[in-house]
């Protein structure tokens, strides 16, 4: 037990759809016996953001929100943002107590990527995509030491990622992804997820069509619905390695966790808990 009532935490974003961050957090205060802790969804259209967060801080009693999107970055002018908060232009945890705004995307990947023992300094590290989640895997395996590379089919945004973030990455053509022969790749794109009304977009995969798939390399799919991605499949049938990117979902909400409580998150309960609530009974 905390004490001094019910303690306050959730989730905003609009729209904002299903979410497994409740189940996570709700699953964590009841493995810890913190059952004066409550975790809520809150859908906010971004024109209200300023007026809903003075409510929820001073009114609703909240200690801390998760942002999600399209929020990470209309958010920043109402927080003091951290440090890699500020770099990558995105806050997804908010501590009402301090205003600070958080990033914890680069902390989840890195403790995913250390949880399935990859070495990262000097690996050749391929990343897909240049959105909000390729900044964040950008900034987060720049640090840790890796070579990169980047592939993207917009050129320009590529560019531009990586001029603003100041990163030492090597902008590759689809014909050179082969050649260049990465020892991990990231996607960081939405290219294999399971969509509502879309049947076949899970047969899709982020890799050019016609490039050989090098042998024996790790791909790290930030997609985790459906469990066993194309790129995954693709990967694994040169010998590679397929790893599905819940864990970073998992390890970032774990994070957040820390920063409200003060404690340290059960990551494994929190997995299981989005697990159940993703795949049900089993994997999808």
């Amino acid at each position: 037990m905390t004490g001094g009532g019910t303690q306050r935490v959730g989730i905003i974003g609009w729209p904002l759809g299903h979410t497994l961050s409740p189940a996570m957090h709700r699953a964590a205060f009841q493995a810890l016996g913190m059952t004066d802790w409550r975790y809520d969804a809150l859908p906010i259209p971004p024109d209200q953001l300023g007026s809903h967060l003075r409510q929820l801080r001073d009114e609703g009693g909240y200690r801390g929100l998760n942002v999600t999107i399209p929020l990470k970055e209309v958010v920043l002018p109402f927080v003091e943002a951290d440090e890699t908060a500020a770099a990558l232009g995105a806050v997804n945890t908010i501590d009402f107590r301090t205003k600070g705004g958080h990033n914890t995307d680069v902390g989840g990947l890195l403790a995913d990527l250390a949880a399935h023992e990859l070495h990262l300094p000097r690996r050749r590290t391929l990343v897909l995509g240049a959105g909000g989640a390729a900044r964040a895997a950008v900034y987060a395996l720049a640090q840790a030491g890796a070579v990169l590379a980047m592939h993207n089919r917009t050129v320009a945004r590529a560019e531009r990622l990586i001029a603003e973030l100041g990163a030492q990455v090597e902008l590759l053509q689809a014909q050179e992804l082969a050649t260049w022969r990465p020892q991990l790749v990231v996607n960081c794109t939405s290219v294999g997820m399971m969509k509502e009304g879309e049947p076949r977009a899970t047969e899709q995969s982020p890799w050019p069509a016609g490039v050989p798939i090098p042998t024996m390399m790790t791909v790290y799919d930030m997609v985790y619905r459906p469990a066993r991605t194309k790129l995954m499949a693709q990967v694994e049938a040169q010998g590679g390695r397929g790893i599905s990117g819940l864990g970073m979902l998992v390890q970032q909400g774990a994070l957040s966790f820390a920063i409200w409580t003060g404690r340290e998150a059960p990551v494994e309960v929190m997995r299981a808990a989005a697990e159940r609530d993703l795949y049900g009974g089993g994997e999808a």
